[in-house]
């Protein structure tokens, strides 16, 4: 049996139907559903169970689940405005702990979600403890248990593979608010108003030019089940495509498959489907205006599939939400 923990939630439920798609139904599902609506995701996947996260906490510190041949864990609050650190160490961290802890008593492979929010207002975006300065709790709490990975990683029992997730988007991610992907909250700024707002420029950079390393939740997936089938692969691993694009590409891509018509940057702010305003005073000095991954290490374990753009994975984002009558409004 393989655990994906976070199953509901956006990367969680991606991962099961990428398993499915692989031929594996043979999955405990762990997550919290007092948000209940998020089992929406789950519903076009095959599962062999479900389990409360506070109920496989519990088996877990007890030493009565059955066999299990990996854990994916992808369960965490992922909110990096929540300020109370007691809960976010407790979820975050110390979960996490213990999961590691049991994987390496029973030998078990153990995947599990790290975040580009480790490196915080860093240049450089490179697996080393020099570039990796968390701007919050939340990266606080998973900076803190990659450095655990790292101390134990000379005398590991099972595999251990830390990702750090950058910008994801794509399917099943409606549930998320103002976490969605900033493909998402354009998509219904443009099916609300017909247009897109996004800053101006700042700090050196042009209109709509500040950049993100945005990856598509298709190639997070492939990047995990990569780690599932090379058991002998362990480290922390940035997960992003390696090229940063501007937040100009994003609005394009989403007014370009979603208005049906392929315009440049230009024609879209002449007739005014793509508006800049003025970068927010309370957002200077405190906002990453470039991201991008290095993927050098990725690379040198094997990893070798090319990542999508974002103009292609939008669109094929786009085409899911179309099909499933899912566009947000």
């Amino acid at each position: 049996m393989i655990v994906v923990t976070g199953a509901a939630g956006f990367i969680g439920s991606n991962i099961v139907k990428g398993l499915n798609e692989k031929g594996i139904t043979n999955i405990l599902c762990v997550d919290d559903l007092t948000d209940g609506p998020k089992f929406v995701n789950l519903v076009d996947c095959q599962i062999a169970d479900y389990m409360d996260k506070d109920l496989f906490r519990t088996l877990i510190k007890v030493d009565r689940l059955p066999r299990i041949k990996a854990i994916i864990h992808q369960g965490a609050c992922s909110d990096t405005t929540e300020q109370d650190g007691r809960y976010m160490m407790d979820n975050n961290y110390q979960v996490t702990f213990e999961l590691f802890q049991y994987c390496q008593t029973k030998r078990i492979p153990f995947l599990y979600a790290s975040s580009a929010a480790v490196y915080g207002a860093s240049e450089k975006y490179i697996e080393d403890l020099q570039y990796e300065r968390p701007l919050n709790v939340y990266g606080y709490s998973k900076f803190l248990f990659d450095q655990v990975v790292r101390r134990h990683m000379h005398q590991l029992q099972a595999q251990v593979v830390g990702l750090r997730y950058f910008n994801v988007y794509g399917p099943r991610e409606q549930h998320k608010g103002r976490m969605a992907s900033v493909a998402f909250h354009n998509m219904g700024q443009f099916q609300r108003e017909g247009f897109l707002k996004l800053f101006g420029g700042y700090d050196g950079w042009g209109n709509g030019e500040q950049s993100r390393d945005f990856i598509s939740v298709e190639d997070v997936v492939k990047v995990n089940l990569f780690f599932l089938e090379h058991s002998d692969k362990s480290g922390i691993f940035n997960c992003g495509t390696g090229r940063a694009q501007p937040f100009n590409d994003v609005a394009q891509a989403v007014i370009t498959h979603l208005g049906g018509q392929a315009l440049s940057l230009d024609e879209m702010v002449s007739q005014g489907k793509l508006r800049y305003i003025d970068f927010p005073e309370d957002l200077k000095g405190r906002y990453q205006s470039f991201t991008q991954a290095d993927l050098t290490n990725l690379r040198a374990v094997g990893y070798t599939d090319d990542f999508l753009d974002v103009h292609t994975g939008i669109g094929r984002y786009i085409d899911v939400l179309k099909a499933n009558k899912q566009l947000p409004t």
